[in-house]
């Protein structure tokens, strides 16, 4: 559940709920497996209480104290966090944060050691007559079926992924070159003239019973023709 700040959503209709996410919140909610949902336009109540715990950690564990030093204070931070801030009721659920989290942390799932989606690139592109897509002056190969069809192309730790509706059709390593062609022969399988030169092969046609030689004819009518 987010905000509707306009670096992550363009447009939220307060009547009809219609909602148009940024493009590049769509793709970083595939990367990481979330759907997104906007808060209700004008209706704070709906947006969680995130902003309202500022001030009870400045009134709470900041207010009348000093450090000496800003890691002093980051230890007191911590401390606070676990002994005092974990272990209250929460006035909203009834139930302390620690204790929630231990029933929520159930549904999350790990990182798997993903790389950062900043490295991440989530394009769409349409694969030409080449059979082939066009990246950074290099082209890809594509299963030749979907020519003239869109297909995601997703760049991400050295390798080009590419999708169709929502199946993966290619999968190249990235090439750092310019101007390269990357093929995957198997992608053209099915192509005439892929494995060489296409050659007609000779059909032994039987003779025609029918077909005779003219001097039969002769013969029949009694002299040429």
């Amino acid at each position: 559940l987010i905000d509707n700040a306009k670096a992550l959503v363009e447009h939220h209709d307060a009547v009809t709920r219609e909602v148009r996410f940024n493009t590049r919140l769509h793709a970083f909610a595939r990367y990481w497996g979330f759907t997104p949902r906007a808060c209700a336009p004008y209706r704070a109540r709906t947006k969680g209480k995130d902003e309202r715990g500022v001030g009870y950690v400045k009134k709470n564990a900041i207010a009348g104290r000093r450090f000496e030093n800003w890691a002093a204070f980051e230890a007191h931070l911590d401390r606070w966090t676990r002994e005092v801030a974990d272990q209250r009721e929460h006035g909203t659920t009834g139930v302390a944060p620690a204790e929630r989290f231990a029933e929520e942390a159930k549904a999350l799932r790990p990182l798997a050691d993903r790389a950062p989606f900043g490295q991440l690139r989530d394009l769409v592109r349409k694969v030409q007559a080449d059979c082939a897509i066009d990246l950074d002056t290099n082209s890809y190969s594509v299963p030749w079926r979907l020519i003239g069809e869109s297909v995601q192309v997703v760049v991400l730790a050295g390798r080009v992924i590419i999708r169709h509706a929502g199946q993966v059709v290619a999968d190249h390593a990235f090439c750092r070159g310019r101007r390269q062609r990357i093929v995957d022969r198997a992608h053209f399988v099915g192509v005439a003239g892929f494995e060489g030169p296409v050659r007609a092969t000779p059909i032994d046609v039987a003779p025609a019973a029918l077909l005779r030689p003219l001097a039969e004819y002769e013969a029949v009518v009694g002299g040429a023709w």
